[in-house]
């Protein structure tokens, strides 16, 4: 077991990371979405230790992220629908898989032995600052065990990967809050793969026409958070609750009321004004903190299936479902 590092987002703190980073190592860095577990995309040892560290399985592909749009068009062949979303969307929470190029660095066992590879420009500050420093493609799934709730802060790093990674730099909070939206421009229609920051309706205005049908939840996956079960934590979820029952935890939504709410364990609300965006950003932080309070199931209030209400009713959906 490692020591893991703390790093705060300063120049010290951005130079070490880059330099572990370089040398092959793994480094927890805070993107606008969430928190991901960064690697050399280039390097199969370092991408290794990724999947070590997690507990992932490597056949689920990993997203590879650049410090502009004009690197990553290096690493993949885009397509018109890719270049008009690439120059609406980045940089910003949206990954597009293309076919890989034939000169793309991105190394077989980051892309799972797919012939595409999936590339996103993120917007974070600290996130553009290490790419920067390390010049190399960084794969940077969510900075959390497998299949678990997803890190939107430094101190969810650590309890999750304290001692299995080098390091991890702490930029605050994320803002958005749940994971890119990832959309398939391998075919002749993009099609959306994984809904997340990016509302659909926004990408479906700028290509002028709707998505692809969504293939369903996979085994082997085409992208990263396409996985069956997947954002869950240790209790079970119940979805669509409208009431609770003894000594579950409630997670709630604006004011609708959810009957029995004095037999709760405990309750956080997600966003009392119904804001979804404001749900988003607190979502994986509250399963964590109601999963912390040894509540055996977490009911979960209905949410509106709009914007980014979609990417929401998604990761609950996957944390509902049957484990493996």
């Amino acid at each position: 077991m490692v020591q893991t590092e703390y790093l705060k987002a300063d120049e010290p703190g951005f130079a070490r990371a880059a330099a572990l980073l370089r040398s092959g190592l793994c480094v927890a860095f805070p993107t606008e979405t969430v928190y991901g577990l960064g690697a050399d995309a280039s390097n199969a040892t370092a991408v290794a230790r990724i999947y070590e560290a997690k507990k992932r399985p490597s056949f689920n592909p990993l997203i590879a992220h650049f410090e502009s749009a004009e690197a990553a068009f290096g690493q993949g062949r885009f397509n018109d629908d890719a270049m008009k979303l690439a120059s609406a969307f980045w940089p910003g929470p949206l990954t597009l898989i293309v076919p890989m190029a034939a000169n793309g660095t991105v190394c077989d066992l980051a892309r799972a032995g797919l012939n595409s590879v999936g590339v996103r420009v993120p917007s974070h500050p600290a996130a553009i600052n290490i790419l920067r420093r390390t010049g190399t493609p960084i794969v940077a799934p969510s900075a959390n065990r497998s299949g678990r709730v997803s890190a939107t802060s430094a101190a969810h790093v650590q309890e999750d990967l304290n001692g299995r990674i080098s390091a991890v730099l702490d930029g605050g909070e994320t803002d958005v809050g749940v994971e890119s939206t990832i959309v398939d421009c391998t075919g002749p229609e993009p099609r959306l793969l994984r809904p997340g920051g990016i509302p659909n309706d926004e990408i479906e205005a700028v290509l002028g026409r709707p998505l692809g049908h969504r293939p369903p939840p996979s085994a082997t996956p085409l992208s990263p958070g396409m996985l069956t079960s997947h954002y869950a934590p240790e209790a079970d979820v119940r979805l669509n609750a409208v009431s609770v029952m003894q000594g579950e935890a409630a997670l709630l939504f604006g004011t609708q009321a959810m009957l029995g709410l004095d037999k709760a364990l405990v309750c956080e609300n997600l966003s009392l004004s119904g804001n979804l965006n404001e749900a988003a950003s607190r979502l994986f932080s509250s399963l964590r903190r109601l999963d912390s309070s040894g509540a055996k199931t977490i009911a979960i209030a209905p949410i509106p299936r709009v914007g980014l209400g979609e990417a929401i009713n998604d990761r609950l959906e996957r944390a509902a479902a049957e484990r493996s």
